[in-house]
């Protein structure tokens, strides 16, 4: 995945819903446009994140897995 992040959020070893709750945050400081990149190990995030991304009306680029790290690419609404 060649997408050019803004941010990055390293969520690794968190459960749900901090992932989402750090995202949150994170997607707060960033300008409408711009993109986050976040890495969780949590199986559970990638439902919670796609959810809560479609909620808030953002907008998932892509998303990935490789050696059990979920990749998630967000651009903000």
């Amino acid at each position: 995945m060649n997408v050019q992040a803004n941010k990055v959020l390293d969520a690794k070893g968190l459960s749900c819903p901090m992932p989402i709750v750090r995202a949150k945050k994170a997607m707060d400081e960033l300008k409408s446009g711009q993109i986050l990149e976040i890495h969780a190990t949590d199986q559970g995030t990638k439902n919670d994140l796609k959810a809560w991304v479609k909620s808030v009306g953002h907008e998932l680029i892509a998303d990935t897995e490789e050696n059990g790290i979920l990749k998630f690419w967000i651009k903000k609404a």
